[in-house]
């Protein structure tokens, strides 16, 4: 019975891994934030078979000694210290139908379900080796891509070359778990089966640094595929966000697998003369309207014109910048975990709200009961927690980036490419979090479970 649930918790977990794109369906509301995202259903079932079966072994897998446990350990220990010094103030808070406390422990189960996730992952991978579990994330990952790559090419199709012929067979995913079909005609981008281009983006940076990994590690000549796919979603989504980060995960990438290994010396050689001699060729033929494409796409990456012009942009700094005025006024404690929107209401910047509709209608309209975003997990870390906070995660985020770089030269061949796709994946998680405030990331809790497992790994093997 116990190999059978293991088993089965297991498959659920790699379910939750296939369907963490998938939040373009209604949601479930009492999920909170979590309510859009088909993978956190499976996560969930997965946590509690695999909570049942480690109720019969009496043995729950976490290893408390590890530094990486403790200084997370010590970031959530703040997170509550933070708000308990707050407690004045956060019982006093009131916001949108929802009072100070509330927002504190909702926040909290939010970050809860996220650590669960992290729990699950690793007790999952201790049962296996590091590269075994790796090929089977990255086989789930890449059958996840190929379905969303189906999906965009009909989005593309219809939305940028408006082949409208196409919607009905088109409106067929909607008969998929999580999936409603939608068009953006406006500006012509696509979001594949996530809720809109943000979410795509946040995808496509998760699975990037592994899609890359099959340049270095398959022997098939489709090999180059999956990181073309990555850039070619990135271009259509219109996401700036996407674009930067991918291309910055891209470079590091072929960076250091050229540095780390003779081996992978060679392979990014070819690959580099392979792909400069078809850049070549297309730009022959079609030069002209790449170098269009690219001036536009370069324009779209203008921050002060964007931010005269695009309102979602102003209001993304706006919200960062008061996120430091309320951290200038609270340095050391914040204003407690979950707190920020409540401080920032009357502290908003006129430049900010003024003729600005996503103000009026959602961020400072009590009738709408969803919070504001803080745009950005560093800034509001500032607010929330202080500057001991801050300083808490980023030691914790060097921590991650220093192991990753040890595995990576203390490793040999094909062992070097797990630690390297979980540097590249956590760089691209900690850019993003540049501009999205949530520990709601799938890939970082995964990627972190595997480093972990690696980790140990490594010390029971030196002992």
């Amino acid at each position: 019975m116990r190999i059978n649930l293991k088993q089965t918790y297991t498959l659920f977990f790699l379910a939750g891994v296939f369907f963490i794109p998938f939040n373009s369906y209604q949601g479930i509301s009492f999920l909170g934030e979590y309510r859009k995202d088909g993978a956190i259903l499976f996560f969930l079932i997965s946590f509690l078979l695999f909570f049942i079966d480690a109720g019969f072994k009496n043995k729950i897998k976490l290893p408390i000694k590890n530094v990486f446990i403790q200084f997370l350990a010590l970031l959530v220990l703040w997170l509550i210290l933070s708000t308990l010094f707050n407690g004045a103030s956060v019982l006093e808070n009131y916001m949108k139908q929802t009072s100070g406390v509330s927002r504190f422990l909702r926040q909290l189960v939010s970050l809860s379900l996220a650590l669960i996730l992290f729990i699950t992952s690793y007790n999952i991978f201790t049962n296996s080796s590091a590269k075994k579990v790796f090929f089977i994330l990255r086989r789930a990952f890449l059958y996840s891509f190929c379905f969303v790559i189906i999906y965009s090419f009909f989005e593309i199709l219809i939305v940028v070359f408006n082949m409208h012929s196409l919607k009905s067979v088109f409106l067929l995913f909607d008969y998929f778990p999580f999936t409603e079909t939608s068009y953006d005609f406006k500006f012509k981008r696509i979001s594949a089966v996530s809720y809109e281009p943000p979410f795509l983006a946040i995808y496509l940076i998760t699975i990037a640094a592994w899609m890359f990994s099959y340049i270095l590690t398959s022997k098939r000549k489709l090999k180059y595929l999956p990181s073309i796919f990555v850039f070619v979603l990135t271009f259509f989504s219109g996401s700036r966000t996407a674009l930067i980060v991918i291309l910055l995960q891209f470079l590091i990438f072929i960076w250091i697998a050229f540095f780390s290994s003779k081996k992978f010396n060679r392979i990014i050689q070819n690959f580099l003369i392979l792909s400069f001699s078809l850049l070549l060729l297309v730009f022959i033929f079609k030069g002209q309207k790449i170098v269009e494409v690219l001036e536009d796409k370069i324009e779209t990456l203008n921050f002060k014109k964007n931010l005269g012009e695009s309102i979602s942009n102003r209001s993304r700094f706006g919200i960062q910048y008061t996120s430091l005025l309320i951290f200038a006024e609270n340095p050391f404690f914040g204003v407690g975990f979950g707190q920020q929107g409540f401080h920032a209401k009357d502290k908003y910047p006129e430049w900010v709200t003024k003729n600005n509709y996503e103000f009026d209608l959602f961020y400072l309209n009590e009738n709408d009961k969803s919070f504001p975003p803080g745009y950005n997990i560093y800034t509001r870390l500032l607010a929330e927690t202080g500057v001991v906070g801050i300083l808490i995660f980023l030691f914790f985020l060097f921590l991650i980036f220093y192991q990753c770089q040890k595995l990576i030269k203390n490793k040999e061949s094909l062992d070097k490419v797990i630690p390297i796709v979980l540097l590249i994946s956590f760089i691209g998680f900690s850019v993003n979090w540049l501009q999205f405030d949530s520990f709601r990331v799938y890939g970082f809790w995964i990627c972190f479970a595997l480093l972990i497992q690696q980790t140990q790994k490594k010390s029971i093997k030196n002992e």
